[in-house]
């Protein structure tokens, strides 16, 4: 760096990395933050976050807060501070932000299957995300697909859009003990050979019709780990005897899962991403999904795809392939998984970060 020159300040609200409940979105936050200080040494960082919370190796400053946080307490902070760059992980941009600000929009799913939201949170996502779009100097998205919606459904110029995917598909060191992961889902009530499908339970996520493939097949569960969004969903999949719900579960007992399951089964409607298939394709589980959104991009070859996400019998057919392939798509699924690390999702942000201050 020249000498005399003042750094490059960016904010970061670093909030979604802290909250309880991580899904994708969480999840993008706590690692991208964890890796920007390394990565981007030639930029200094500031982590707000709205309650004393730890994440690792980052130096988090507290705002405190509740309500409205990010519309209200964040941008009185940003205005007295004056950063060069502001960064938010998700897409919630405060209306009052001043200067230079770039996002990332993980999917527009609200657009896609708005009748899958309570018309509070439709109305506040379509507002901030088309608030962001309009505002944002550079918009960072996680697949091309979400990148093809926003130009689509909402006009954005694709000079502004950049591309960068998700990590989390690093090579794994060690393994789960197979009769400690076996004793667990014996206490979860996981009795048999299963399907896993990872993901809220929701009309979305089409976990009715995994459970009307499993339910062709012999002998096979389906299991669905992730929390309850629409109870009759749920409700419609306790009835079965082929299928278990397990609501939230913590980290170890999703390793378990995964270490025990026959194959991923993920016949999503619509994904940003599709965190579940590179989680599974990482750690050598065969995946069945459906070539829609953002899923061909994430599992490519290394994952049978179904063209059509209701075809309940293709699925099934699908199903018994991947157990039939499992050690040539375990194989295939972890160097794949290895195309998507974060710290190259990191290095990415730190260059639009960049771009955007220039």
């Amino acid at each position: 760096m020249t000498a005399g020159r003042r750094s490059t300040t960016v904010a970061v609200d670093a909030n979604p990395a802290v909250r309880d409940v991580q899904t994708g979105t969480e999840a993008y936050a706590r690692e991208v933050s964890r890796r920007l200080p390394d990565v981007a040494p030639d930029l200094r960082f500031i982590f707000y976050v709205s309650r004393p919370s730890e994440i690792a190796g980052v130096d988090l400053t507290v705002l405190p807060g509740r309500r409205l946080w990010s519309q209200l307490r964040l941008p009185v902070e940003l205005w007295n501070r004056r950063p060069d760059v502001f960064f938010a992980p998700s897409h919630v941009v405060p209306f009052l932000a001043p200067g230079r600000t770039v996002t990332a929009i993980h999917d527009l799913a609200f657009e896609r299957y708005p009748g899958a939201y309570r018309p509070r949170d439709l109305a506040y996502l379509r507002l901030t995300t088309r608030w962001a779009a309009r505002r944002c100097r550079l918009l960072l998205t996680v697949s091309w697909s979400t990148a093809l919606d926003l130009v689509e459904l909402y006009g954005v110029d694709p000079d502004r859009l950049r591309v960068v995917p998700l990590g989390g598909g690093e090579p794994l060191e060690g393994g789960m003990d197979s009769g400690q992961a076996g004793r667990r889902l014996a206490a979860l009530g996981v009795d048999g050979p299963f399907a896993l499908h990872v993901g809220r339970v929701e009309p979305r996520k089409n976990q009715l019709t995994a459970l009307a493939a499993v339910e062709r097949l012999d002998s096979l569960l389906l299991v669905c780990a992730g929390p309850v969004v629409d109870e009759e969903v749920a409700t419609r999949l306790r009835r079965s005897r082929r299928c278990r719900v397990l609501g939230p579960v913590s980290d170890s007992d999703l390793e378990s899962l995964y270490a025990q399951a026959e194959v991923l089964l993920f016949p999503s409607l619509y994904e940003g991403f599709g965190l579940p298939v590179l989680e599974a394709m990482r750690r050598g589980v065969p995946v069945v999904t459906v070539a829609v959104s953002s899923l061909p991009e994430v599992g490519d070859s290394a994952a049978i795809f179904v063209e059509d996400p209701l075809d309940a019998e293709g699925l099934a057919i699908a199903v018994e392939e991947a157990i039939a392939q499992r050690p040539e798509l375990a194989g295939l699924g972890r160097a794949q998984a290895a195309r998507f690390t974060w710290h190259r999702t990191a290095e990415a942000v730190a260059q639009a970060l960049r771009e955007a201050a220039s």
